[in-house]
């Protein structure tokens, strides 16, 4: 049966109108996004068979263009246009750092760097650059690495720092391997830059450890 013809309320754009996204399936949004299926199948279904396949809308979201593209009903339109909307989503959560004191907001802080750091393959390390106010100056990922590591170089984070005369710093990377446990590197390499910004008078506020479904605050577990 088309979608067209189900009750009103039942309808995906319908029941987002009247009761929010929320309220909404993965299956529900999917299809909301695709628009439309394929014979014999709404876009429901559709959406249906695309999270049996991947195995969850993450997995969906972040498929290469080439295998997305091999999915029925897909292909390089909508692999753009799915891009476009998690970017979007990125940049929301950055201008609403942008227009707020970051550690006075740490939920968004956190679904920022997770929003952007979670779903490489490789580490990076970032920072976020703070003027004395706490608000954020930038955004930037310093240093890409390989599966189990990055090199990361203190005097390049305070060089970025005084260019941007920053007064203070949160630093955030992710561990590919998903375990956001901080490791013996971690806690040194934490240490060395935190002396390295005082001697420019500049605080290291946090140092967040972005795994899978997981995150660490070295400032909310004592470690900084």
């Amino acid at each position: 049966m088309p979608i067209t013809d189900w009750p009103a309320a039942e309808r995906p754009r319908e029941k987002l109108r009247l009761r929010g996204p929320g309220a909404l399936s993965d299956a529900e949004l999917l299809a909301i996004f695709l628009r439309t299926g394929l014979r014999g199948r709404t876009a429901v279904d559709l959406a249906r068979d695309l999270l049996n396949e991947y195995g969850n809308l993450r997995n969906l979201l972040k498929a290469d263009c080439q295998r997305f593209c091999a999915s029925p009903g897909l292909g390089v339109a909508k692999y753009s246009q799915l891009q476009a909307v998690l970017e979007m989503g990125k940049r929301h959560l950055r201008e609403t750092l942008h227009h707020g004191d970051a550690m006075s907001n740490p939920d968004d802080t956190r679904r920022f760097l997770v929003s952007t750091l979670r779903d490489y393959p490789y580490e990076v390390f970032a920072c976020l650059f703070m003027d004395n106010r706490h608000r954020v100056i930038c955004f930037e990922e310093m240093f890409r690495g390989t599966i189990d590591g990055a090199s990361v170089h203190p005097r390049e984070i305070v060089k970025q720092a005084l260019t941007h005369n920053a007064a203070a710093v949160i630093l955030a990377h992710n561990h590919p391997s998903g375990v956001a446990e901080p490791s013996q590197a971690d806690k040194s390499l934490t240490r060395r830059l935190k002396e390295a910004l005082s001697l420019v008078d500049i605080r290291v506020l946090d140092h967040f450890i972005i795994g899978d479904g997981q995150t660490v605050s070295f400032a909310e577990t004592g470690l900084l």
